[in-house]
């Protein structure tokens, strides 16, 4: 029985029956009452679901509420963060093509474009994000995107995303940031010129470590037939500004398979239900330790909440006084950081971050083990 009272919107629940929570379509395939329909939803003339690999009312639900709170148009919803972040660079490059990317970005990302991006042929060069006269030098006529983190895992270097927009857009250079650690409740890099977001959703998003899944939103305002994207050509004539976001789900998204589960989907809607006020808490709790252990002297604490990091007022003017969940320590040693590790009471030991609960690696040993010390002291 419909309750006529309840108008929820689409991430409010379900109007046919009054749910205040999002229902959890767990089908794969969709019936349809003849074949004429289903001719003209497989050619996009009607709306209507396919196949949950393409597309699915839950996961549909949670992507539009990721759009509302990025403040972009379109969003879709990945199996994983990576599976994100390797679908958006596939969509962008090809072969003979350039990224340029943050020189400080997570372990797994680099590794993905040092290695898998490499036996493809797609070329990426690694700068400093804080430089923007090294990122506009490093762009050549072969540069499909920039690609940044709000704030480096484990550097917690503070890029100016402003200032990276402009560079980018002056060079016709799709502008791809991944909001991972600061989320659209600190800060919406499509507000400040980005023109791809792309996340985790399996860290703060989630934030009880129950589910994995990605999610990137379109501001759908770059133009994609500027020349430097001839793949997305016959896109951008068809669909104008939303060229990407079309091509993405039909050409990559489709025909790889990384799609999003209905189930995790609705774990992360009700994540989304407190992600504000858990990101206010744990900015709170990660400023209050950072400057407790900055006061003992005993480790070099990097947290670009101090006054005395290199970024903190980049940070402070892009996130609004908050600054993020993460805070690491220098110990001297990778004798000394297990020491102070395994000496921990209340902290779990965990390769993941956005939960609920306190967690601590040692990166150098773990996610970055793969880098030679180079690499993983040029990282952070």
């Amino acid at each position: 029985m419909t309750n006529e009272k309840a108008k929820p919107s689409f991430h409010e629940g379900d109007p046919s029956n009054g749910a205040t929570t999002l229902p959890v379509w767990n089908s794969t395939g969709f019936s349809y009452g003849s074949a004429e329909q289903m001719e003209k939803v497989f050619e996009g003339k009607a709306p209507g679901y396919v196949y949950s690999r393409i597309s699915n009312p839950t996961l549909m639900q949670f992507e539009k509420r990721m759009a509302e709170l990025e403040g972009g148009r379109v969003a879709l919803s990945f199996s994983t963060g990576m599976a994100a972040i390797s679908s958006v660079m596939l969509a962008l490059a090809s072969s003979g093509d350039q990224i340029v990317s943050s020189a400080t970005i997570f372990g797994g990302t680099y590794t993905l474009f040092v290695r898998l991006f490499a036996r493809l042929g797609i070329e990426v060069v690694f700068v400093d994000p804080a430089d923007t006269e090294a990122v506009a030098a490093a762009i050549t006529e072969k540069t499909r995107a920039v690609f940044v983190e709000t704030m480096g895992n484990p550097a917690l270097d503070v890029p100016d995303i402003e200032a990276l927009s402009k560079t980018a857009k002056e060079r016709g250079v799709a502008l791809v940031v991944d909001n991972t650690v600061t989320t659209p409740a600190l800060f919406r890099p499509l507000a400040a010129g980005a023109d791809i977001v792309v996340e985790s959703a399996s860290k703060y998003i989630n934030g009880t470590g129950t589910a994995l899944g990605g999610v990137i939103v379109d501001a759908c305002d770059f133009d994609w037939g500027n020349g430097r994207y001839p793949h997305l050509a016959e896109s951008a004539r068809r669909f104008g500004p939303m060229a990407f976001s079309a091509f993405l789900r039909q050409e990559v998204f489709r025909d790889t398979g990384p799609c999003f589960n209905p189930q995790s989907a609705f774990l992360m809607s009700v994540g989304l239900d407190t992600l504000a006020v858990r990101m206010e808490r744990h900015c709170g709790n990660a400023l209050f330790l950072a400057k407790e252990l900055d006061a003992l002297g005993s480790a070099k604490v990097r947290y670009p909440g101090l006054d005395s990091h290199a970024d903190h007022e980049v940070a402070r003017r892009q996130f609004g006084g908050k600054y993020g969940a993460i805070l690491t320590l220098r110990l001297g040693s990778r004798d000394g950081a297990f020491r102070f590790i395994n000496a921990l009471k209340k902290a779990m030991i965990v390769a993941n971050i956005g939960d609920a609960r306190t967690l601590v690696i040692h990166p150098a040993s773990t996610f970055c083990r793969d880098l030679d010390e180079a690499k993983r002291l040029a990282m952070g």
